[in-house]
């Protein structure tokens, strides 16, 4: 019977999170957040016809009571005050990083992200009796309880498993394969013994946490991969590492954060992923968990992220991707601009024609495959960590005093969820 009912949530419709603020909201001429996403995502999934109404969400936005479970309410109170007056005091700036060159005030700053995280607020609702949810606009994993941090102002994928914890669901698995570290879903549940996370991201790159050596309380499995990330080598990854861990781990829910940036064209991360690879691995957890939350997460070429988050809308719903886009969503890609990168003046005839990337395979290096082994024993071993593979290079990041200890999984902090009308 529990067998049938599981196959019977998972045959349901996957459902689509999404709302018109992410269309022409910027964080200003040149931040690296100035492209389209989530709209493009929308624009090219309609095109497609593959986004009927039966299936698309609009996303509420969550309410400074609803952000409190895990945000300082004198943050969330900053964060609204700048919104409301369009500058940042001196003040909010020193204490909470609002206004500065990467968390900059612009018109949305508090609308924006409070309607991500109202729509993951809201998938942790919907996804108690099961199914399929995604929300392309969450997956901002750097917020800090009381600040903002790497263009994250809020934590929605710390706010999504504290929403699914409330309707009943206990053990989550996690997964990041953004190009930067999970920073602050680390923050939010190191130590819990009923979450996984593991995050797969580029060494030495912002915010330079995540050493291999740290298990995050035994409660995640961290990988730093070097330059130049293939898709051979993130397959051995999927399936040495990623998939024998959470079927180990037996979730009864899946958060799957699958930030565009580790592709070869993104400006900021240095990784040479297709996007198969993020197709792929969603493909393989889909049947791992009764429930599965995606999020978006970083990604700055608006081609890259666009194809790549609309073929994973596809994936989720079982839909065969095109060797050629139809004229609809061709147009779709090509009224895109990429002003001021030099990505954007002549781009390959390709980003306009097709969703998926030509695969980029390569060898597996010695890097990979000697950390992959070592996070295995390790694990094994019940995360008891010992001399750390020579091929990783030791990095430590210590967090600020007000943030170490935070946790939102464990006993530290008692989550009171009302109902969603009252928070959302």
């Amino acid at each position: 019977m529990a067998e049938m009912y599981y196959l019977s949530i998972m045959a349901s419709p996957p459902r689509f999170i999404g709302s018109e603020i992410f269309r022409g909201s910027s964080y200003g001429q040149w931040h690296p957040l100035r492209v389209p996403r989530v709209s493009t995502v929308m624009d090219l999934a309609r095109a497609m016809d593959w986004l009927p109404s039966g299936q698309y969400i609009t996303a509420p936005r969550a309410k400074p009571a609803a952000l409190h479970l895990w945000h300082a309410a004198d943050y969330i109170a900053a964060l609204h005050r700048a919104e409301i007056i369009h500058v940042a005091t001196p003040a909010d700036t020193a204490r909470f990083d609002i206004g500065s060159v990467t968390n900059p005030v612009f018109p949305e700053i508090f609308r924006r992200p409070a309607t991500a995280a109202g729509g993951s607020l809201l998938a942790g609702e919907l996804l108690a009796r099961g199914g399929m949810i995604y929300n392309p606009a969450g997956g901002t994993h750097h917020g800090m309880p009381g600040r903002a941090n790497g263009f994250c102002y809020l934590n929605d994928p710390v706010l999504a498993m504290l929403s699914l914890r409330h309707h009943g669901v206990r053990r989550i698995a996690y997964v990041d394969i953004d190009a930067h570290h999970c920073d602050g879903v680390a923050v939010g549940f190191a130590g819990d013994p009923d979450c996984l996370m593991i995050s797969v991201h580029e060494e030495r790159l912002w915010p330079r946490t995540g050493p291999i050596e740290d298990d995050a309380g035994e409660s995640g499995i961290n990988l730093p991969v070097p330059r130049g990330l293939n898709d051979s080598e993130m397959a051995h990854i999927r399936e040495a590492l990623i998939l024998p861990q959470v079927e180990a781990f037996e979730p009864d829910a899946i958060v799957f954060l699958c930030g565009a940036d580790g592709v070869e064209e993104d400006p900021l991360a240095h990784l040479s992923l297709s996007n198969n690879a993020h197709w792929d691995i969603l493909r393989t957890l889909m049947p791992m968990a009764p429930r599965l939350l995606v999020l978006g997460g970083g990604g700055y070429n608006p081609w890259s992220v666009g194809r790549l988050w609309t073929g994973v809308w596809a994936t989720l719903n079982g839909l065969d991707i095109p060797d050629r886009l139809p004229p609809e969503a061709e147009a779709v890609l090509r009224a895109l601009r990429f002003d001021g990168n030099r990505r954007g003046k002549n781009p390959p005839e390709h980003w306009f024609t097709t969703l998926r990337d030509a695969p980029r395979q390569g060898p597996v290096r010695p890097e990979i495959t000697e950390r992959v082994a070592w996070l295995r024993a390790a694990a094994a071993d019940g995360r008891r960590f010992g001399r750390v593979p020579r091929t990783t290079p030791a990095h430590r990041h210590r967090l600020p005093d007000r943030e170490r200890g935070v946790r939102a999984g464990g006993a530290e902090l008692r989550v009171r969820l009302g109902t969603s009308a009252a928070l959302l």
